[in-house]
């Protein structure tokens, strides 16, 4: 911007959008300076490159205002953990099922973990068992985005919530309300 413009010509473009015309930048900087503007180069691949006239630290605050309110609007997913054991009771079951479907219904991934200690590891098959059961029973909320891995001792996989199930229905419109019959006895109220 302003006297760091090293091209010999410049395409300049006026402050309200209008076209100026090919000239060398300090001329196009002296009518910046007029104006109490910069000259800024917003297409310095271009032949020549193009330059505008604008204020400069207004151009920096509206795009750092349009990124935070891109930010804003942005849904950050978090990876929520749920830890079984092979062991597992059925009402324990239950309870962490309730969980990982509430994390689901959030909007948020799940990571269902079964840690296998000492003589465990030779139960393998209960810990995929339960697994396989979980995403059976979590089928309706979300899909499967890593199958039961084996790493180490820990055998995890991932859910991630179904793209229709973290969109909230909207209500159907409500009926209009049927007019009520006049009361037996032929007496109207006015």
């Amino acid at each position: 911007m302003n006297e760091r413009i090293r091209a010999r010509e410049v395409r300049v473009i006026g402050d309200e959008g209008e076209q100026i015309g090919i000239m060398p930048p300090f001329e196009a900087l002296k009518m910046a300076r007029e104006k109490n503007l910069d000259l800024v180069e917003i297409s310095p691949t271009a032949q020549p490159p193009v330059c505008r006239i604008m204020d400069y630290g207004k151009f920096l605050y509206q795009n750092e205002k349009r990124e935070r309110e891109a930010k804003k609007k942005q849904k950050t997913i978090t990876v929520k953990e749920v830890k079984f054991r092979i062991n597992v009771d059925d009402h324990d079951y239950e309870t962490k099922k309730n969980h990982v479907l509430r994390f689901l219904d959030e909007g948020d991934k799940v990571k269902a973990t079964i840690f296998f200690r000492g003589r465990e590891m030779t139960r393998q098959s209960l810990g995929r068992g339960i697994l396989e059961r979980l995403i059976k029973d979590v089928e309706h909320k979300g899909v499967v985005e890593f199958r039961p891995r084996q790493e180490g001792n820990t055998l995890h996989l991932i859910l991630a919530p179904k793209k229709d199930a973290g969109a909230k229905e909207k209500p159907a419109a409500k009926p209009a309300p049927k007019p009520t019959p006049p009361p037996p006895g032929g007496a109207q109220t006015a």
